[in-house]
């Protein structure tokens, strides 16, 4: 591993609660999480609908494209969706590579820049991920989109939803997409990354994640998951349910932008609205009315709606284990 400069009070006070929040002990149920992440870089200016994950705190990755049942004391996997990585539809990666491609949470570095972020990805890609994302020529580093799979919080900020589920349905999961062709079929319109998430939450609970045919003009997006699935939750308040937020780690890496849906991006680009509200005020206005009144969702608002005010920061493991607080994230209470 390249030398980086690492942080043990970032270790110790934060990213030890992320662990916790993530992984914390259930005696009978595991867990499943949306994972919503904002947008970044150029892509992120042009489509600015961000990323959507699942992470599973009882299945684990016996390879990027294999699931297992998890041993005692390890800490689940993120899976998702993506575009051009060796023709694979959907990636595992433990949850610690995943957030800091690293494997240690003692490896996180204190901040970052873009120089030390393609070092983290590299070191990790050369150690676990030769064979989805090969060496290039002479041994360089490849380029191509396997760098979305480690390190996101570096380059984002993310939104966990987490809802309990049984180790029966972890199971039924892995036997699913274990026995099914891996094989990309990617589709921005109706077969993305929020429609694989989608699939996987409302594989362990039907119907609680939903498209929105007004404001997503029938797309699945990350934004208004995570407003369906809260809904969900609110509907359902037998099964256990939280939400934190994961700050982007600090550095020169350039901060992430906000959430949009598909409506919300189109009004608030003038390059676009502006055009459409001199030639059909009426379509502009109706299509207005419709986002102010039906679909202006925001992920802090939902955390917010989930926060627990008298909660404190934690001062030691046993308390971040009972309190889930998160000192500097936001911090959603479980029922």
């Amino acid at each position: 591993m390249r030398a980086v400069r690492k942080c043990r009070e970032l270790t110790l006070n934060g990213l030890l609660v992320v662990i916790l929040l993530l992984t914390a002990v259930r005696p009978v149920h595991a867990a499943a999480a949306l994972l919503v992440e904002e947008p970044f870089g150029m892509f992120g200016h042009m489509n600015p609908t961000g990323h959507a994950a699942v992470y599973l705190s009882g299945v684990c990755a016996a390879s990027p494209v294999l699931l297992r049942r998890c041993e005692p004391g390890e800490q689940g996997v993120v899976i998702s969706r993506y575009h051009r990585i060796d023709g694979y539809d959907w990636i595992a990666i433990p949850v610690i590579p995943y957030l800091f491609a690293v494997d240690r949470p003692e490896d996180v570095p204190l901040s970052v820049d873009s120089e030390t972020l393609a070092a983290l990805r590299d070191d990790y890609r050369r150690s676990h991920l030769r064979e989805i994302a090969p060496d290039g020529p002479g041994g360089k580093t490849p380029g191509g989109e396997w760098v979305q799979l480690i390190g996101a919080a570096y380059e984002r900020n993310l939104y966990s939803f987490e809802i309990e589920t049984t180790a029966a349905q972890d199971d039924q999961l892995i036997q699913k997409l274990n026995s099914h062709r891996n094989k990309s079929h990617f589709n921005l319109l109706f077969h993305n990354c929020a429609d694989f998430s989608r699939n996987i939450i409302n594989f362990y609970h039907p119907h609680a994640i939903h498209r929105s045919f007004f404001t997503d003009a029938g797309m699945t997006t990350p934004k208004h998951s995570a407003e369906s699935f809260v809904h969900y939750s609110e509907r359902h308040p037998q099964f256990q349910f939280s939400s934190f937020e994961i700050e982007q780690v600090p550095g020169t890496v350039p901060r992430s932008k906000p959430l949009r849906g598909v409506l919300e991006s189109f009004l608030e680009s003038k390059k676009y609205s502006l055009p459409v509200a001199a030639l059909h005020p009426i379509v502009i206005g109706s299509l207005a009315a419709v986002y102010f009144t039906v679909s202006r969702c925001d992920p802090h608002r939902n955390l917010e709606r989930k926060l627990d005010r008298e909660s404190q920061p934690a001062a030691t493991v046993a308390e971040l284990e009972t309190n889930r607080a998160l000192p500097g994230i936001s911090s959603g209470s479980g029922r």
